[in-house]
């Protein structure tokens, strides 16, 4: 493998890393938060159509991006109206806003099949990115180094921050944070929504970055592996970085083997293996130290009633 090749497969890994990296932070927040959204993949399936309706309309990757943030964000609150103000079971809610998600953009994205849109632009001049080397740094389009802020910036929030204090309370123990004065409702509110904006954000990425250009579900899934990770880096922003990239280099595998030249496996075979991964990690975390359990936090997935 050359050197030229090699940087080509690790630029594809930190792209197809990033929408699931971008998914499964704004799902961790929601969680720290005591919510339990199992409706991500319907969430990035509208930013994905919304985020691409409105490139294609407008000429504008910009615009889109913002659209697919709002789709998101209305998409989430369609569940926490129902999970938090009228205390519908969180998981049966999750599943159905996936179902909304699918036939929304399906519905919606009909008559764009097969159409095309500028695809996001590296944020550095191309003159910085000319040596292969320095490509990997600055050669990419301005979600992935937004992606990698939001990690920093949401472990800083959570440490070292009293909102962050505050949002970890809640889910740990949303009943003495209501006694204490904490708006346990509203907060979970804003947790919600900055999860939506980003599981948009993370399915725009696949209309405008990855294959800029619509097809029907083009997320593929990924909402369930971004789910997994959030189990997987046992809800540390840290840990779930390095989730994100390990689960990336799975997916690139059908190219690594092309490149390397390995044709006596299936291709069928590769195009599984980040979901027979997602299977195995989860399996070996729930035989093992069961410590996905321990970190969990305690309100995960309950209802809350402020009366």
């Amino acid at each position: 493998m050359t050197s030229a090749m090699f940087i080509s497969i690790l630029m594809t890994l930190i792209a197809a890393s990033t929408p699931l990296l971008l998914a499964s932070l704004g799902e961790l927040v929601a969680e720290k938060a005591g919510v339990l959204n199992l409706g991500v993949e319907g969430m990035m399936l509208c930013g994905a159509v919304a985020g691409f309706a409105v490139a294609f309309s407008t000429g504008s990757t910009g615009i889109g991006l913002v659209a697919a943030a709002f789709a998101g964000v209305a998409a989430s609150m369609v569940f926490a109206v129902l999970a938090l103000s009228l205390m519908a079971n969180q998981v049966a809610t999750g599943l159905a806003l996936t179902i909304f998600g699918i036939g929304a953009s399906s519905l919606i994205g009909a008559g764009f099949v097969g159409r095309t849109v500028t695809r996001l632009q590296p944020v550095f001049p191309e003159a910085l990115s000319e040596h292969p080397l320095l490509r990997v740094i600055f050669g990419h389009d301005i979600l992935v180094y937004l992606s990698l802020a939001l990690v920093a910036a949401v472990s800083w929030f959570l440490r070292r921050t009293r909102p962050g204090l505050i949002l970890r309370a809640i889910g740990e123990n949303d009943a003495s944070a209501h006694a204490i004065g904490y708006p346990v409702i509203a907060i979970r509110y804003g947790a919600i929504a900055f999860g939506g904006a980003l599981a948009g954000l993370g399915g725009a990425y696949f209309s405008l970055a990855l294959t800029p250009m619509w097809a029907d579900r083009l997320t593929a899934g990924r909402g369930w592996i971004a789910l997994a990770l959030v189990v997987f880096s046992a809800w540390k922003p840290g840990r779930l970085l390095l989730g994100a990239y390990l689960f990336g280099a799975v997916m690139t595998l059908e190219l690594q083997a092309k490149a390397a030249g390995v044709s006596w496996l299936a291709p069928e075979v590769l195009a599984m293996a980040p979901y027979l991964a997602t299977i195995a990690v989860l399996t070996m975390m729930s035989l093992g130290r069961k410590t996905g359990r321990l970190d969990a936090p305690a309100c995960l997935g309950k209802p809350f009633s402020a009366s």
